[in-house]
């Protein structure tokens, strides 16, 4: 029974990873529009750069699919694998989130993994994704640069697990911890970007004021 156990396990983190995998911004991209995001723009397959080249629809669906397909791993997997114990939800959850960034499907050149660490957090604690995303909108609104605000989101994580949950949950404070190291090291060019002045800013505000503008003038 024991052995079982064990292969079931490492089913579910197979799982997990495959999951995690999908590569939704370019399977989408390549068959509507025959684009691969990952030759375009920042050149990441993640829903910051769908945004950018296919447009506010598409990336409003590969960011829900990149936030669900972690939450799915993380919450639903633990759920039917009988066994929703923290560990396991991060495990599983990682699992996902590595898979979002080594993705299998499409040579292992992915995504940065906000979205999908997004995911896991929400499942595991969604009260500190609460703070974690009015960390991200706040910066988003006040500096429109997308890897700030992901950065200061991590950021915000474990020190809302360790500071306002008082957590004694020591897997948990070491995911948030690993969550704000591991978006510190995938922004790596874009932190070098930002002290530069070089990063690219988010146009939505711009257009929404344009088209407030022209709404007047008709």
């Amino acid at each position: 029974m024991r052995a079982l156990r064990n292969y079931m396990d490492y089913l579910f983190f197979l799982c997990a990873y495959l999951i995690g995998s999908i590569p939704s911004s370019v399977w989408i991209g390549k068959k509507f529009y025959d684009i691969d995001v990952r030759e375009h723009g920042s050149g990441n397959a993640g829903a910051t750069n769908s945004f950018r080249i296919l447009g506010k629809r598409v990336g409003s669906i590969v960011l829900f699919i990149d936030i669900f397909k972690a939450w799915f791993s993380t919450y639903a997997l633990s759920y039917i694998a009988n066994d929703q114990s923290i560990e396991n939800m991060l495990g599983l959850g990682m699992v996902a989130v590595l898979g979002h960034i080594f993705p299998v499907y499409i040579g292992f050149r992915g995504g940065k993994g906000i979205a999908s660490l997004l995911g896991v957090i929400i499942a595991v604690q969604p009260v500190a994704a609460l703070f974690s995303i009015i960390a991200f909108l706040t910066s988003l609104v006040l500096s429109r640069y997308v890897s700030l605000s992901s950065i200061l989101a991590a950021c915000t994580f474990p020190s809302t697990i360790i500071f306002y949950i008082n957590s004694d949950n020591n897997a948990l404070i070491s995911f948030s911890i690993m969550v704000c190291i591991l978006v510190l090291f995938t922004h790596k060019k874009n932190i070098d970007r930002l002290f530069k002045r070089e990063e690219s800013k988010v146009n939505l505000p711009k257009k929404i004021f344009k088209r407030k503008l022209k709404r007047k003038r008709n």
